[in-house]
């Protein structure tokens, strides 16, 4: 049997921007150096539209998605600057959707070879109404993933 060498140039990792995600990076890190990849960093912000035309005492729900978006922007740089500076090469990407809809679409867009990815772990009632957008790309991840339940890490 002739041995693959597996080529992982494009490692994306969907942040949540809690301490959750801040468990996984050196999951992240160590795929990232062994294969001298770039490290796709995406936030998704939900889309509050979809939730209709809901009185907010807001001037108007695109503003209030624009700014959500920028604090997110900015939050990630701090990401970036206080804890991936042993990862020189990474990519930073915020965007409006569902989740899983657009963790899935990032795939594509920018051609990843994996996806490391944490889980909620919701179960029972939360999971029946929220979801599980872990649960969702996994079954229709056109590449590898790395699921890590945050909860189940030192």
């Amino acid at each position: 049997m002739e041995k693959t060498t597996i080529e992982i140039h494009k490692i994306l990792f969907p942040v949540d921007l809690t301490e959750n995600s801040s468990k996984l990076l050196p999951y992240v890190l160590s795929f990232s150096e062994k294969y001298n990849s770039t490290v796709y960093l995406l936030h998704v912000v939900q889309d509050l539209n979809k939730w209709g035309k809901l009185y907010v005492p807001h001037p108007s729900m695109d503003k209030f998605q624009g700014e959500a978006i920028d604090a997110a922007k900015k939050t990630l740089e701090h990401v970036c600057d206080d804890q991936l500076q042993s990862c020189p090469n990474f990519t930073k990407i915020v965007v409006a959707g569902d989740p899983a809809d657009e963790i899935l679409k990032a795939i594509e867009t920018e051609g990843i070879d994996l996806l490391v990815m944490g889980t909620h772990g919701r179960r029972g009632l939360e999971h029946m109404l929220f979801g599980s957008v872990a649960e969702k790309v996994v079954k229709q991840s056109p590449i590898p993933v790395v699921s890590i339940n945050p909860y189940k890490l030192p």
